[in-house]
């Protein structure tokens, strides 16, 4: 076993000693290990790169698209294609969810909260045309509510101007347990998620904050008003 990793204090800030004292071994454990890993996956890269070269000879990348030379790119989980496959037997037959839920998705920052103020663009982009476009789109978004992808917020835009993106494991995990998402697609859902390293679904199911578990404040009128 390591021994106590020992380096004086001056060599960490302040914030950092008060966090782990003057004797930081485990973070610097884990430091070795992060630089390792960051070091394989260039190894890796630098694999596959050889071999692109040897396939497709003279593709540079400027032919390709690379995050890593473009902008504009999301942070897309890698079993997404088989979650949304999920959410699409879920759905109602000929009225796959997936196109609607990914277009929203690839808007979505970390904080999970989407502000819905361009629906006309947002149903164009997930595949709506004509005059029915807004009416198709927003009963997709009804049906992602209604199975619990997404809570929305009525606003200036309607019904569904603000969205909360569930945790899509946790929302799948709950409708495998009421017996509607079949042994086969739930199987490799684990599979892939333990071969990503996701642990979301060995996880504790969280409660979900309710209408009736959150407190309102009442409302203060100003005295003289209009009653």
């Amino acid at each position: 076993m390591l021994g106590p990793i020992s380096l004086p204090p001056s060599h960490f800030s302040k914030a950092f000693l008060r966090a782990w004292g003057p004797n930081p071994s485990p973070p610097l454990l884990e430091n070795k290990m992060a630089i390792k890993s960051a070091k394989a996956r260039t190894a890796a890269r630098t694999r596959k790169l050889e071999l692109r070269s040897k396939l497709w000879p003279g593709v540079e990348d400027e032919h390709v698209w690379d995050r890593h030379n473009r902008d504009g790119f999301a942070t897309v989980p890698r079993s997404l294609p088989l979650i949304l496959s999920i959410m699409n037997a879920l759905g109602e037959k000929g009225q796959p969810l997936g196109p609607t839920y990914l277009e929203l998705f690839c808007r979505l920052g970390d904080e999970a909260f989407l502000n819905i103020n361009r629906p006309q663009e947002m149903a164009f982009a997930s595949g709506f045309k004509g005059q029915r476009a807004l009416y198709t789109w927003r009963d997709r978004l009804s049906k992602l509510r209604d199975l619990g992808f997404i809570d929305f917020k009525e606003g200036p835009n309607g019904e569904f101007s603000y969205g909360l993106f569930w945790n899509p494991y946790h929302v799948i995990r709950r409708h495998f347990d009421a017996g509607r998402v079949d042994d086969a697609s739930w199987q490799a859902l684990i599979f892939r998620a333990h071969e990503i390293g996701a642990n979301d679904l060995d996880e504790d199911l969280p409660d979900l904050p309710t209408a009736k578990s959150i407190k309102k404040k009442p409302v203060k009128r100003a005295k003289g008003g209009d009653k």
